[in-house]
């Protein structure tokens, strides 16, 4: 005997797994930074050096053990913000998960501006990607800071916006590890141009994936609104 199911069952049971793929996919992309995190930190803490040793991280471990920690806090907890079953109620997980995410952020790209400015440059990364990384990371403590605020003033919306646009930014070491290989294939891994070019692209592409985000959320908040 078989037993027919309706179409809106059907749909409502692959919309319940197809939430949990965002969350996932997101964990999947920054495997790379949190396992190169992972061995860094071993390495720091007088463990075996299983990643070649750099100056720049051994002569200022402080903010390398901050932006590591705080990066794989906000990486792996931010992506199960995107479940929406996650994100409803008074004392829901999205309300908790913010306290521990908001300044794990702020750590994050503070850690990496002030790597960025004041840690020796390693091969590949010249004054352009400099001036990139001030940008970018500029950029996602505005975005946290415009997410703070919405929040004080019960924007909600707009609070999730600027913290889907500061996510993509924090997670974008996982996008960049992918777009980078082609262009140390190509031209080498300590070539200035390439490397600068792929690390925009790393950013850019996590940005637009969250404006895709942020604009699937506009509209179905607006077919509910028209829908009540």
């Amino acid at each position: 005997m078989v037993t027919a199911v309706s179409p809106d069952r059907r749909r409502s049971a692959s919309g319940s797994w197809a939430v949990w793929l965002i969350p996932v996919g997101f964990t999947l992309l920054t495997l790379i930074p949190i396992i190169s995190g992972s061995l860094r930190l071993t390495q720091l803490a007088g463990g075996p050096e299983l990643i070649p040793a750099a100056a720049r991280f051994t002569d200022f471990p402080v903010p390398v053990v901050l932006h590591i920690v705080a990066g794989v806090v906000f990486s792996v907890v931010g992506a199960f913000q995107f479940i929406p079953s996650l994100r409803r109620g008074r004392r829901s997980w999205h309300r908790f998960a913010g306290r521990i995410l908001i300044p794990a952020g702020f750590v994050v790209a503070l850690s990496a501006l002030w790597m960025a400015t004041f840690s020796q440059l390693p091969p590949g990364d010249g004054p352009a990607l400099l001036v990139i990384r001030w940008v970018f990371g500029g950029f996602m403590l505005v975005a946290l800071a415009l997410a703070v605020r919405a929040l004080v003033r019960r924007r909600y919306a707009e609070h999730g916006a600027w913290t889907t646009r500061a996510y993509a930014l924090g997670v974008a070491a996982g996008t960049q590890a992918v777009v980078l290989i082609p262009g140390s294939m190509l031209y080498g891994s300590s070539d200035e141009t390439s490397r600068a070019v792929a690390m925009t692209l790393g950013w850019l592409i996590n940005l637009a994936v969250a404006e895709l985000v942020i604009r699937r959320r506009r509209r179905r908040a607006s077919a509910l609104h028209l829908a009540s």
